[in-house]
């Protein structure tokens, strides 16, 4: 599926889902512990500050531009394996605002839209690169918001159907 659908059809579905949820809903725990509804939508929110690498500086890509992909697809899709969140994405532990999070989920979503509808995502992002993979591509960034979001998509329907149960 090309990029810019998948990440439009997955961000479109979580900002869905994040909308039926009231504001005490959204910062309801569940019971066996983790992040409530509102705590994973503002964690993507700040993922997706890596629109500011994919729209920074870049250089040449000496290999194929999506060589990345499978194995960021691998990690984020594998729901059996829990990971630790970069301090620098973890969400707030104060009461979310829902339509300041919702504002910022969308606005953002639509700037990382802008971003890959219109950069040149073959070039790789001189700005920041995660330690164990070195730098991304555009592509590469693009497809790991994708499969990061569907990875927390997966998470908030399991938390939805926790506190509401």
């Amino acid at each position: 599926m090309e990029l810019s659908k998948a990440f439009q059809q997955v961000t479109s579905e979580f900002i869905a889902l994040m909308d039926t949820l009231d504001e005490n809903e959204l910062n309801r725990k569940p019971n066996e512990g983790g992040w409530s509804p509102g705590q994973v939508g503002d964690h993507i929110y700040r993922s997706y500050a890596s629109a500011g690498t994919m729209a920074g500086r870049t250089g040449p890509t000496y290999r194929e531009p999506d060589e990345k992909v499978p194995s960021i697809k691998a990690i984020f899709t594998d729901f059996t394996t829990q990971m630790e969140s970069p301090v620098a994405v973890l969400p707030s532990e104060k009461h979310l605002d829902k339509h300041l999070l919702m504002t910022g989920l969308r606005n953002r979503t639509a700037q990382m839209i802008a971003i890959i509808n219109t950069r040149d995502l073959s070039a790789t992002c001189l700005d920041f690169a995660i330690p164990e993979y070195g730098p991304f591509t555009g592509m590469e960034w693009g497809w790991f918001n994708t499969y990061h979001t569907q990875r927390h998509l997966h998470q908030l329907k399991n938390i939805i159907s926790s506190i509401k149960s």
